[in-house]
This record gives C-alpha cells, structure tokens and sequence, in this order.
C-alpha cells in the first residue's frame, strides 16, 4: 500500500505538469520552495489545486491564472493583523520569480505555518 504523503505530493506534481510553460516551471520552482520552507507542510490538492496542510488544514496554495501565478493563503494560515488595518494580505499574484521574491515567499509561508 503506498504512503498517502507520497499519493498526495504525486497528485500535486501531476497538477502542477498540467500547467502550461512558464507557469509549470514557476509551479516547480514554488513547490519546492514551499517545502524547503516548511518540510512539515504536507501537499494535496485543494480545490484541484497544489495545497499545503499542516496538521490537517490547508494554509498555502497556487494555482496558474494564464498568465500569472498566484499564490494565496487561507483563513487556516496564521496571520498578523496590523491593529490599524482591517484587510489583511493573503493572495498575490506573479509572472516571474526572483531571489527577492522566494525570500518573500519563504517568509510568508514560514509565518503561515508557525
């Protein structure tokens, strides 16, 4: 019997092999970012798209907009509510990534996950 771990990150890939290039090598490249940042973050699709659980509920996900990514938290994810703002950022969207931007990725999902 396989380990449902493996089943659900093998769903998730497959997903993410669905995508058209360039967001497939982003998805890539954002799954693995992912779990470097929280390796005990377990992926599953959410909604048909590459969600990220810990314990159970998923906190992060991405899905392919053609043409942008986005990459979204839910009401799960631990937040920070600024006392002077009532909206509080939990979705972005982008066509690229840079080392600024997967440093702020990292973050963000590290904070999610804590």
């Amino acid at each position: 019997m396989k380990n449902t771990k493996t089943e659900n990150e093998a769903a998730v890939l497959a997903k993410i092999a669905q995508m058209p290039e360039p967001l497939r090598s982003l998805g890539e490249r954002l799954h693995a970012l992912i779990m470097r940042s929280v390796p005990a973050l377990q992926p599953r699709l959410w909604y048909g798209m590459p969600g990220y659980a810990m314990d159970g509920p998923v906190l992060c996900f991405f899905r392919a907009d053609d043409p942008y990514m986005t990459f979204g938290l839910t009401e799960k994810a631990n937040f920070e509510q600024s006392p002077h703002d009532l909206l509080m950022p939990c979705a972005w969207f982008f066509t690229a990534l840079d080392s600024k931007a997967e440093q702020e990725i990292a973050e963000i999902v590290r904070k999610a996950a804590s």
